[in-house]
C-alpha cells in the first residue's frame, strides 16, 4: 500500500531544512530519511518520484532535494484532464471563472494604485483598436491581459493559481467567442464593438475605487459577452 501522500509532505516539512542563502527548504539525504521516516529506499524513492511530478519536490543531481509549492502547472493539468475526461464541461469552467472575477474586480476596485488603473485602460485601448484594425489576435492577447492584470493587483496566490489554470482551460472558447464577434458584429475601420468597450465600465469603477460597481460592471461585461454567443 501507498504512502498518504499528505502525510508524506507533513512528515517531510518537519525533516526539511531552510537554507541560509535561499530560504528553500532542503530535505536531508535518501538515508537519512528512510531512517527518520521508517520507510524502505525503495518506497521512498517512489513516493518522491511522484511528488516531484506533482511539483511539490525538486531533486537536481549533486545539489540534493527540496520541498517547493507547486506552479499552477498541475492544476492547469487537472482542468484539462478533466475536460477531455468529461467530468468538467465548459459551462462549469465558465461559471467558476465569472464568479472569483467578480469577486477580483471588487478587490481590485479597494486595491488598484494610480499606475494600475492606467494599465488597464491601456489594454482596454489596445483592445479596442486592434478589433478596429482588423487585428483580432493582438484583440485577443489584450483582452487576456486585461483580466490577468486585474487577478495580479489583487495578488492573491491562491486566486492566481485559479486563474491561470482556469485561462487555460477556457482559451479555446474566448478565442470562439471571439471569432463570433467578428462574424456576428462586423465593424467599419476605426468603429468598436460593444464586447471590447464593455471593459471600460470596469476601468472607471476601478479608477472611482468603487467595489460595488467594478462588480456590477464585471458581470455587465459577461453579460454581454452571453448575449453574443446565445445569438442564433
Amino acid at each position: 500500500m501507498g504512502v498518504d501522500l499528505s502525510f508524506l509532505v507533513q512528515r517531510l516539512a518537519e525533516q526539511a531544512t531552510p537554507e541560509a542563502a535561499t530560504g528553500r527548504l532542503r530535505l536531508p539525504t535518501e538515508r537519512e530519511l528512510v531512517a527518520a521516516l521508517d520507510i524502505s529506499r525503495g518506497a521512498l524513492r517512489e513516493e518522491l518520484a511522484t511528488l516531484e511530478l506533482l511539483g511539490f519536490v525538486e531533486r537536481t543531481q549533486g545539489r540534493g532535494s527540496y520541498l517547493r509549492v507547486p506552479d499552477a502547472t498541475f492544476i492547469r493539468l487537472y482542468f484539462d484532464l478533466s475536460r477531455q475526461l468529461g467530468q468538467l464541461g465548459t459551462g462549469e469552467f465558465r461559471s467558476a471563472r465569472e464568479m472569483i472575477e467578480l469577486s477580483v474586480a471588487e478587490s481590485a476596485a479597494r486595491l488598484a494604485t494610480a499606475d494600475d488603473v492606467d494599465e488597464l485602460r491601456r489594454l482596454v485601448d489596445e483592445m479596442v483598436q486592434a478589433s478596429s484594425a482588423g487585428d483580432d489576435a493582438r484583440a485577443l492577447e489584450a483582452d487576456l491581459e486585461f483580466h490577468r492584470k486585474l487577478f495580479l493587483i489583487v495578488d492573491n496566490p491562491i486566486f492566481g493559481i485559479l486563474q491561470d489554470g482556469l485561462s487555460h482551460a477556457l482559451r479555446t472558447e474566448v478565442v470562439e467567442r471571439r471569432r463570433l464577434a467578428v462574424e456576428r458584429l462586423p465593424v467599419e475601420p476605426g468603429q468598436t464593438r460593444v464586447v471590447d468597450t464593455v471593459h471600460y465600465g470596469i476601468v472607471e469603477a476601478v479608477a472611482e475605487r468603487d467595489a460595488e460597481g467594478a462588480r456590477l460592471a464585471m458581470r455587465r461585461h459577461f453579460e454581454v459577452w452571453s448575449s453574443l454567443a446565445a445569438k442564433s
